[in-house]
């Protein structure tokens, strides 16, 4: 027992202080679980077989489906333009994303509803910022009404399942979802939204002072490298500057190459640290063009577009620089700008080390959306305009949305478990060839399913060596005298510093076990406890690095850390009081 306390505690600092990924820590901690004799195989590989783990896989397939669909999206942005008040547009558009959190997993629709925000505000001079934290708690209350709302209710409803307890029904946990939902719309809508900044979007920011970020030199006849290649010229590695771009008459060059040849009279864009262009100028031929009027959206042509992306928290390109990562040659694409904490890094673009959150603006190559619209190393943030070829056919796609809330009709009149709901409509989407095998497997975040399906063993470690009824009787022994009400206070508040701290699955295993174990020695029912530590594993306000929706709006809302503390602790103590009102009232 002493020994897995020490492992956990391990595991909890080695989280905490970003050692490695999350699910590599985990899957270390279990693997030496194993190989100690702490676990046998069967009990070590248990969340691999894990109903409630298994079924998160598939909803990453369906929501993914759905979100190449496109057609929610274009009803939420028709449904928006209707609007002409901020009171009615917050209404129009906040109160259905919440709705549909509660069915779809919180990560796709941040990333799909997060440009239809930004390109509202920007359309009526408002700060994005004011909307993307609250665009991120939104889909977090929202993900509370059903069981399939977030992969954390899944997860409980898996172990309860394991337990013998029949696990969540799909509309159980609506009791405590629906009036914490109602109740945070409106602290976040009134009292928070005065509490948020005002910070300008990153491309608001370049397009008010592009000075500050492009500047132009013109190629004449008496410089010696004419006609000869970019590396050659000694243009590849400029000290703070990088050359994205070459105007050459109505021709627009980009990516720049190293093999790219420089002609007299092109026009050469440069970006990065432009006060250290003075170098640049005392090379013979290049003259700067003063006064120059160009936009950044001027550097759009028909080979390449401007991209906005932020850095995922599990990517791994994160802790290198951009210069190690060879980000132009692997991406064909240019960086622009790095924006942290809603300040731009003046640093050599090629020496940034990306963190996640971080905002890039790109210039890239006219596939890249497609090429990477997939990818685990960063959310792509551009318009949705400029997806509208990568979707499929209408019919194709009203069959997914049709398909899908028929699974879920199905589901809750109790035809089908929802494990069986969900990997039905897998097959049907497979067979219809709406999606291909090969998407399906893109669609699924496998270091999320490896960080669960590793939590479980933890978690029946905790519970074997009897550390989750040592931890459970500590609990009783300080706040049985004072009641119910106070155990689960206490229960709530343990699992929701976890999952600030580390993540929201993991934080649910943990306690999970130690819940189980006071509703046994109290003799209670365990559903309330269930529900607790469900709500307040998913609550996750107050930190950027506690829940994923949380780190994708960190950098393109230009927040702080401090930001989170100031909006989110309110409303994680407004939430609290209401969960534990309930659950004692409803199951006790």
């Amino acid at each position: 027992m002493i020994f897995v306390l020490l492992m956990v505690i391990a595991m909890l600092g080695a989280l905490l202080f970003e050692v490695a990924s999350p699910s590599i820590v985990v899957f270390t901690v279990l693997t030496v679980f194993l190989i100690t004799g702490i676990l046998n195989p069967s009990e070590a590989l248990s969340g691999f077989s894990n109903e409630g783990m298994i079924t998160v896989g598939l909803l990453f397939v369906v929501a993914g489906a759905v979100k190449k669909s496109g057609i929610l999206e274009d009803i939420m942005k028709s449904w928006m333009a209707g609007s002409h008040r901020m009171i009615d547009s917050v209404a129009r558009f906040f109160i259905p994303v919440s709705l549909l959190s509660g069915f779809l997993n919180n990560t796709p629709i941040v990333v799909t509803f997060m440009p239809i925000v930004k390109g509202w505000c920007e359309e009526r001079g408002i700060a994005p910022s004011k909307f993307l934290i609250p665009l991120s708690y939104v889909t977090i209350l929202g993900g509370t009404i059903t069981v399939l709302g977030t992969s954390t209710n899944l997860v409980v409803h898996g172990m309860l399942i394991d337990y013998g307890y029949g696990g969540f029904t799909l509309f159980q946990l609506a009791i405590v979802g629906i009036p914490i939902t109602i109740v945070g719309l409106i602290y976040i809508f009134t009292i928070g939204s005065k509490l948020l900044p005002e910070n300008k979007g990153l491309q608001q920011q370049i397009d008010e002072d592009p000075r500050e970020y492009l500047a132009e030199l013109i190629v004449d006849q008496s410089f010696p490298y004419a006609n000869q290649s970019i590396k050659n010229a000694g243009l590849r590695n400029l000290k703070g500057l990088y050359l994205i771009e070459i105007i050459r008459d109505k021709e627009r060059i980009s990516p720049v190459r190293p093999t790219t040849i420089i002609q007299t009279a092109d026009r050469l864009i440069f970006t990065g640290l432009i006060e250290t262009l003075r170098d640049v100028q005392m090379t013979k031929g290049l003259t700067l063009r003063t006064g120059t009027d160009l936009e950044l959206r001027e550097l759009k042509n028909g080979n390449s577009e401007i991209v906005e992306v932020v850095i995922a928290h599990q990517s791994s390109l994160q802790s290198k620089t951009i210069k190690q990562l060879k980000f132009r040659s692997k991406f064909e694409a240019g960086v622009i700008a790095v924006h942290r904490e809603s300040e731009r890094i003046a640093s050599k673009i090629g020496d940034i080390v990306l963190k996640p959150g971080d905002t890039l603006l790109l210039l890239a190559d006219k596939d890249f959306v497609r090429k990477y619209k997939h990818s685990k190393d960063f959310y792509i943030l551009t318009s949705p305009d400029t997806t509208e070829t990568l979707r499929i056919d209408p019919i194709k796609g009203w069959f997914t949305i049709i398909l899908f809330f028929g699974m879920i009709a199905l589901v809750t009149l109790g035809v089908f478990t929802m494990f069986k709901a969900m990997t039905m409509a897998v097959v049907l989407l497979l067979l219809f060839k709406v999606i291909k095998p090969g998407e399906a497997k893109k669609y699924i975040h496998f270091d999320v399913l490896l960080l669960i399906a590793s939590s479980f063993g933890i978690g029946l470690a905790i519970t074997k060596t009897g550390l989750a009824e040592y931890i459970a009787k500590g609990i009783l022994m300080l706040g049985k005298p004072a009641g119910l009400v106070i155990l689960l206070l206490l229960i709530y508040i343990l699992t929701n510093i976890f999952t600030e701290i580390i993540t929201n699955s993991a934080a649910a295993v943990l306690m999970f076990p130690v819940g189980m174990e006071m509703a046994r020695n109290l003799h209670v029912e365990p559903m309330g406890f269930a529900v607790i530590i469900a709500i307040a594993a998913s609550a996750s306000f107050i930190t950027p690095i506690g829940y994923q929706t949380n780190m994708i709006v960190y950098g393109p809302g230009g927040y702080k850390f401090i930001d989170y503390v100031k909006i989110g602790t309110p409303l994680s103590l407004i939430v609290m009081v209401l969960t534990v009102s309930i659950v004692s009232y409803w199951w006790y």
